[in-house]
Parts: structure tokens; sequence; C-alpha cells
């Protein structure tokens, strides 16, 4: 599976099949995750064979099931645009994770913070994590906004490889599926930024990462 097939493919599964990670697929995350700190200043973290994390009322209000491994998403406050790293380089994993085979969701919210046993160091602090495992099923399509209401470009003048990319940015995942994010055409590259709104910096990244595996071009 390409990254591209793994953005149309790739939905959020909530229901995982109670089998740990393989420990090929375990060592490929490592690795990932690895790089992805290397290149970003993050503290990403894979931790497994971890069921408190979501044991909680919250995780059950979420309909999670069978939760055994998760991706901590860590940074430190100083980093520049700490959030948008997390979301732009988790996605890079969540869509790695899909070609692996793997499922995944990200989750904000309907987690125990408490439980998670991501290690913090100084001013770092757990944005979010990312259930990933082996899912009882492939998850389903969420439902999109039109072109109209997330670009300022007509569809019939885009680009070939803009228009690619903004099917990819409506298929990334957002918080709520808010979709709180605009694309505009500047010159030859594309310009996304995000509105006021909960968690759109990290979906700001999230949203990039998918353009620009899409589309092959870099966002500005």
């Amino acid at each position: 599976m390409t990254i591209k097939e793994a953005i149309r493919e790739r939905h959020s599964v909530r229901q995982y099949q109670d089998r740990p990670l393989d420990e090929d697929a375990r060592a490929a995350l490592e690795s990932l995750i690895s790089k992805c700190d290397q290149e970003s200043g993050l503290h990403i973290q894979l931790i497994c064979g971890d069921p408190d994390c979501f044991d909680s009322f919250m995780a059950h209000y979420g309909k999670f099931k069978n939760v055994r491994s998760y991706i901590a998403l860590v940074g430190s406050d100083s980093l520049i645009d700490m959030e948008e790293k997390c979301g732009y380089f988790g996605q890079r994993i969540v869509l790695e994770a899909q070609c692996m085979g793997l499922n995944t969701c990200w989750v904000a919210g309907t987690f125990s913070r408490s439980k998670c046993k991501a290690e913090l160091s100084g001013d770092e602090r757990l944005v979010c994590v990312i259930a990933v495992g082996y899912g009882e099923d492939q998850g389903s399509r969420h439902r999109s906004k039109p072109f109209g209401k997330l670009c300022s470009v007509p569809e019939p003048e885009m680009p070939g490889w803009f228009r690619s990319g903004m099917i990819g940015a409506m298929m990334a995942p957002t918080a709520l599926n808010q979709q709180k994010f605009f694309v505009e055409l500047v010159g030859d590259e594309a310009m996304i930024t995000a509105k006021k709104g909960f968690l759109t910096k990290l979906d700001l990244g999230i949203v990039k990462y998918n353009f620009e595996a899409a589309s092959g071009h870099k966002c500005l």
C-alpha cells in the first residue's frame, strides 16, 4: 500500500482485536518514531501493553475497546509550532501504520491522561494520543465539507496537483470532524491556515501532511 492509498483507506477505528502488536510492526513503528523525533524535536513515544490509559469513563463513553497500544504525542512548549508538529508527524506515523496493516484513532479527550504511561520532562506536555492496533473492522469514511467551504480556488480552475492535495486534505481526520482549515493557492504553492477552534493547530499539521503526501508539493 502506498501513502496515497493509505490516505484513502485509513479511517478512525475504536474497537480492536485483543492481540498485541507483532514484533516487526512494533520495531518498524519505533524506528519511524525515532526518525520523527529527530526531525521535529518532539518526544513521541510508543506505549505497548497498557490497558489502563483507555480504562476510564471517558474511554468507555468514546466506545473504545481493547486498546492496549498507543502513540503519545509529547512536546516542549518552547518548541515553535509544537502542536502543529504533533499533528504533522503524528499523521505521518498514522499513514505508515496503515501501510503496515494496522489501524489507528486520534484521541484528544476520551482517554485517561493521569494513567497515560508517557514520560514527560521539563516543560514537556502530552498533547494527545493515537490508539494503534488491529481493528475489528476498517472503520468508515467521515463526511467532508465541499471544496467551496475549504478552499478559495474554484474546482474547475485547480491545477491537478492542487486538486489531489485538496482531496487528501478533505480526508484528513480533524477534531470533532470540524475541518476548520482553509487552503489558498499563492502563486504556484498551497497555503493552509487554521481557523480558531478546538485543537485546530493540531488539525493543521494533520491536514498539511495529507495535502503534501497526496499532492507531492510542500505547503507554505
